[in-house]
C-alpha cells in the first residue's frame, strides 16, 4: 500500500487477505480524484475473520495483565515510530491539514494505547471477604469475548484505537471495520498489529453499511461497539437486542457553549471558534451552539465573526493557513448545505454559508444567529462547520435551551463565577461538561453521553471496564 495507489485488503488471523468481491474506489475530498480502492467484504469474509478472533480469543483470555500491557506498549512504540506515515496516510483520507496531524491527533493515538495498556493491571473489584457465613467470596474480572466495532470517519486512526484499546488490554479479541472512505490508517494499524500480536487477536475487514450490518448480526461476537450517527446506533441496537449482545454506542451531539455576561468574552469566541470549526465541525463533541447572555449577545457575536474571519479558514491539506479541511464526502457536503438552504426567514447568516471552490467538498466556517429552540438547525445535529447563536435572558432560561435537544455529550460553560459553574456543571444534561475550555480531552477522563447520545464509555478506566464482565466466586470454607 502507497499513498498514491492504495489497494487494501483485508486484515484476517493477522494475514492480508483479498476479498473475492468488488472493490470501492477511495475518492480525495479535496479533489475529487480517485487515489485507490478497498474491498466490500463477503458474508464469508467476515465468517473467517469472526472465526480467527474466536481461536485467538481462547489463548488471549489467558495472558496476563503485564503481557498484554507489554504488547500494547509496543504496539503504541510502533505507531509513534511510524507517525509520519500514519498523518500522510490520514491526511490523505480525510483532507484535514497535514501540518498538525502528528500533534492534534497521531501522539493522542499513542498516548491512549499506553494508558489502556496500564490499564490492563488495574483491575478493580471487591476485595474477597466473608459475606455470608461459612463462604468466602470474590469477584473475577473477565473479558467478555469476541467484539465487533464500527468506526467513523471524522477520526478513523483516534477511533480505532479508542476502540481497540480497552478491548484489547482487557483481554478481547476484535474484529473491526472502519469507514469505507477513510479505512487507510486503521489497516495500516492492522498491518502493524500483525507484527506485534498474535493471529487473530486484532482483524480489519473493509466494506460499506452491509458489511458493517453482517458484522452486528453475526452470532460470534458478545458485544458490539460503534461511534456513528443516532441512526445507526438504533439500528445497532435493535439488532442486538435480538441475540441479547452486549451493546457501546457513541453518538451524536448537539452540545452547547454557554457564555454568561462576566465572562472573558475575547477567551470566550476564540475557544468556541476553534471548538466550532476544527476538523471542519465533523466532532460529536464540537461547540454548535452558543447560548448568551442577552446583555452581551451582539458584543459575542461580533467578536466569533472577527476571530472566524481572521483565523477559521479551509483549506487543502499543504495550505499553511487552513484551520480546517474538507467535509468528508459529497453526501455530506449535501448535507450541511441543506441545513443551511433551509434555514427559515427569521435566521440570518453572520458569515460564511456557502460551499468553497469548485472541486472538493469544501464549505465556509458559518455563524448563524436570530434562530429559535425548535428550528431543525438548532436541533438536529449537522456534523459541519455550523455555529447557531441564541440569547437568554437568564440563568434558567440558559438551562432550559442547552437542555432542550435530544443529544446530552458535551456542554461549556464560561463564567467568572465559580458557584455558577459548579451549579451549571452539576445541572447540565450532558456527559462532559467543560468550564471556561470546549473541546480537550485527556485519556484518563471519560467520554460518552446520555439521551440520543448513546451510552458506555470511551477512554479511562471506565472504558476499559466496558469491555469486562464480572464473575462472582463463592467458595464454602467447610
Amino acid at each position: 500500500m502507497t499513498a498514491s495507489t492504495a489497494v487494501l485488503r483485508n486484515i484476517i488471523d493477522s494475514v492480508p487477505v483479498a476479498s473475492s468481491s468488488a472493490a470501492l474506489p477511495l475518492v480525495s475530498p479535496v479533489t475529487g480524484e480517485v487515489y485507490g480502492h478497498a474491498p466490500v467484504s463477503t458474508a464469508e469474509e467476515v465468517d473467517a475473520a469472526f472465526a480467527a478472533a474466536s481461536r485467538a480469543f481462547e489463548t488471549w483470555k489467558r495472558t496476563t495483565p503485564a503481557q498484554r500491557q507489554l504488547l500494547l506498549f509496543r504496539l503504541a512504540d510502533a505507531l509513534e515510530a511510524h507517525a509520519e506515515e500514519f498523518a500522510d496516510l490520514e491526511s490523505q483520507d480525510t483532507g484535514k491539514p497535514r501540518a498538525n496531524l502528528v500533534a492534534d491527533e497521531i501522539v493522542q493515538s499513542v498516548d491512549q494505547l499506553r494508558f489502556f495498556a496500564g490499564a490492563a493491571r488495574d483491575l478493580d473489584g471487591r476485595a474477597a471477604a466473608e459475606y455470608a457465613e461459612g463462604f468466602t467470596s470474590y469477584v473475577r474480572r473477565e473479558p467478555i469475548g469476541v467484539v465487533a466495532q464500527v468506526t467513523p470517519w471524522n477520526y478513523p486512526l483516534n477511533m480505532a484505537v479508542w476502540k481497540i484499546g480497552p478491548a484489547l488490554a482487557a483481554g478481547n479479541t476484535v474484529v473491526l471495520k472502519p469507514s469505507e472512505t477513510t479505512p487507510q490508517t486503521t489497516v495500516r494499524l492492522a498491518e502493524i498489529a500483525a507484527e506485534i500480536l498474535p493471529a487473530g487477536v486484532f482483524n480489519v475487514v473493509l466494506g460499506d453499511r452491509e458489511t458493517g450490518r453482517m458484522l452486528v448480526e453475526h452470532p460470534t461476537p458478545q458485544l458490539v461497539a460503534i461511534t456513528g450517527s443516532v441512526r445507526a446506533g438504533m439500528q445497532v441496537a435493535a439488532s442486538a437486542a435480538r441475540d441479547l449482545k452486549r451493546v457501546h454506542l457513541e453518538l451524536g451531539g448537539k452540545a452547547p457553549a454557554l457564555v454568561f455576561a462576566d465572562a472573558d468574552l475575547d477567551r470566550a469566541a476564540r475557544g468556541i471558534v476553534e471548538a466550532a470549526f476544527f476538523n471542519a465541525g465533523q466532532d460529536c463533541t464540537a461547540a454548535t451552539r452558543v447560548l448568551v447572555d442577552a446583555a452581551v449577545h451582539d458584543q459575542l457575536v461580533a467578536k466569533l465573526v472577527a476571530h472566524t474571519r481572521d483565523h477559521a479558514k479551509t483549506g487543502a491539506p499543504d495550505d499553511p493557513e487552513a484551520f480546517f479541511g474538507p467535509v468528508n464526502n459529497p453526501d455530506q457536503l449535501v448535507r450541511v448545505q441543506g441545513f443551511v438552504d433551509r434555514l427559515p426567514s427569521h435566521a440570518s447568516i453572520a458569515i460564511g454559508g456557502r460551499r468553497q471552490g469548485d472541486a472538493g467538498c469544501f464549505f465556509e466556517a458559518t455563524i448563524v444567529t436570530g434562530v429559535r429552540q425548535d428550528d431543525e438547525v438548532v436541533q438536529q445535529e449537522i456534523f459541519g462547520p455550523v455555529l447557531t447563536v441564541q440569547p437568554f435572558a437568564s440563568e434558567e432560561e440558559a438551562l432550559t435551551l442547552a437542555n432542550g435537544v435530544p443529544y446530552a455529550l458535551a456542554a461549556s460553560v464560561w463564567t467568572r463565577e465559580h458557584a455558577r459553574a459548579l451549579r451549571f456543571s452539576r445541572d447540565l444534561d450532558f456527559g462532559c461538561v467543560w468550564i471556561n475550555a470546549h473541546i480537550p480531552f485527556v485519556s484518563d477522563m471519560p467520554h460518552g453521553g446520555f439521551k440520543h447520545s448513546g451510552y458506555g464509555k470511551d477512554l479511562s478506566i471506565y472504558g476499559f471496564e466496558d469491555y469486562t464482565r464480572l464473575k462472582h466466586v463463592m467458595a464454602s470454607l467447610d
